[in-house]
């Protein structure tokens, strides 16, 4: 990331609206913008494919493994403005193959960490998953507020849009999917 570069813009925004990047105020502002976007936008930086994880064999398969309500934070590809949720991710075990369970949060902030929609963010997480683990079955939802709505546009504050993927059995298995719902909090479908 070029720190100087999103410096030099963010004065040159701060003029173009009519403010002194030279004000007090505002005179680290450029630095400080340039050093958060290092921040929100981590995973540019990185591989497209997430490989901080761990996998492990267990005997048994412990049928859906889920961890729920997992902060996330990320930025509207559309108009640069943040949106924030909690991601759910489930899967279900193939030949006794799971996870360690600190990674899945490490992956939605993995995928979350560059500008992009709630959308792909939720097909993401599920194919990365998918590639990882070849589970039996994935279930991502996501909740969040968009910025972009409350700030701007429509101005309505506290909308959330939801998102969500299955895959395999709980594509396949209603009871499977109506779990997967209940467990998180959503209505059965």
């Amino acid at each position: 990331m070029d720190e100087k570069k999103i410096e030099n813009a963010v004065k040159e925004i701060l003029m173009a609206i009519g403010e002194d990047p030279a004000r007090e105020g505002l005179m680290e502002t450029p630095a400080r913008v340039a050093k958060m976007y290092g921040e929100v936008f981590a995973s540019l930086d990185e591989s497209p494919e997430f490989d901080d994880y761990k996998v492990f064999h267990v005997e048994e398969d412990p049928g859906m493994v889920l961890v729920q309500q997992i902060p996330f934070y990320s930025m509207c590809e559309h108009h640069l403005l943040p949106f924030f949720g909690t991601a759910n991710v489930a899967y279900v075990p193939r030949d006794g193959q799971i996870m360690g369970l600190s990674k899945i949060p490490r992956l939605v902030d993995f995928v979350a960490k560059r500008p992009g929609v709630q959308e792909r963010i939720t097909t993401q997480i599920a194919a990365q998953m998918k590639r990882i683990l070849q589970p039996k079955g994935i279930a991502v939802s996501l909740s969040a507020r968009h910025m972009c709505m409350e700030m701007r546009g429509i101005s309505k504050s506290g909308l959330f849009t939801y998102t969500s993927k299955f895959d395999g059995v709980f594509k396949s298995d209603v009871e499977m999917r109506n779990e997967f719902l209940r467990q998180t909090g959503n209505h059965s479908e």
